[in-house]
């Protein structure tokens, strides 16, 4: 007599679409706005200053492709894509408040400088929503996983 002990997963999609679509469009606008500010600020003067401007040019380039990662990666890796979104922002943001208050590189930013709040509005709000989506996936994906 044979007994049969495989047992069954119910597999369900990660987000609902949603709940997916909006974290997508949001997450990407917001990469795009952090993309934007460090574009038009480049173009303003600070490609001038050294080791600064060709990391703004560098967050340009990389918040254009973490923004196209959010919108076109599979929903199987989407919390993994909006994790390293995310943590680009906020790795954006670490570099302005620490430009704010000791410098970076040599260079000390100041609080009345073009866009800086709503440069910090914007990244913080990328970080919140998209590593606050990947969070939630992450760690719904770990209960939905069988127990061995």
């Amino acid at each position: 007599m044979r007994t049969d002990t495989t047992t069954q997963v119910r597999t369900e999609p990660a987000a609902p679409l949603s709940v997916t679509l909006p974290v997508r469009l949001i997450g990407a606008a917001l990469l795009l706005a952090t993309g934007g500010i460090h574009l038009y600020l480049w173009q303003t003067g600070y490609k001038d200053v050294h080791l600064i401007g060709p990391m703004f040019l560098a967050n340009v380039v990389l918040a254009v492709g973490a923004a196209l990662l959010v919108l076109l990666t599979p929903q199987r890796w989407l919390a993994w894509a909006c994790l390293l979104a995310g943590l680009l922002e906020i790795g954006t943001l670490g570099a302005l408040l620490l430009s704010l208050t000791v410098g970076l590189f040599g260079f000390f930013e100041a609080w009345s400088a073009p866009l800086v709040t709503p440069t910090i509005l914007v990244e913080a709000a990328g970080f919140l929503v998209l590593c606050g989506f990947a969070a939630q996936q992450l760690l719904a994906s770990r209960r939905r996983e069988p127990q061995v």
